[in-house]
């Protein structure tokens, strides 16, 4: 059995995204290893042993091209109007609240939010398979 254990991403500036993770989902530094031409930063917290992964790459200057083939990280908490309005209050413009009801019953409560490389995160109400 296979077990997932990081996503990777690549990222501009190493400080600005370890303190958009920390403050938006509460991630801290697990690890972090340098290397001549890059960086890797693993993230996480004690809700998960998932990590995320962050790649620094020392002589990149430019955004990166997030293309047409990224979807989104997804993270769930246990009261997703608090979290809007929390992170509303940092100053992290979420997208707006979705109740979710393709046939009438939501079976999901959500919002988007962008990091500060543009990759889009969807913080989920923990609640049937979202948990």
């Amino acid at each position: 059995m296979a077990k997932a254990i990081h996503s990777m991403i690549r990222v501009l500036e190493e400080a600005r995204s370890v303190e958009f993770y920390k403050a938006a989902f509460g991630l801290d530094i697990a690890d972090r290893l340098g290397f001549d031409s890059f960086t890797l930063v693993y993230l996480s917290n004690p809700e998960t042993g998932f990590e995320l992964e962050l790649t620094v790459n020392k002589d990149r200057t430019e955004p990166y091209d997030l293309g047409d083939g990224y979807g989104h990280l997804a993270f769930s908490v246990t009261d997703v109007d608090s979290e809007h309005a929390r992170l509303s209050e940092l100053g992290l413009s979420p997208r707006k609240l979705v109740d979710f009801a393709p046939d009438g019953d939501v079976i999901a409560r959500f919002f988007f939010i962008a990091d500060p490389d543009g990759y889009q995160i969807e913080v989920l109400q923990r609640a049937g398979r979202y948990l």
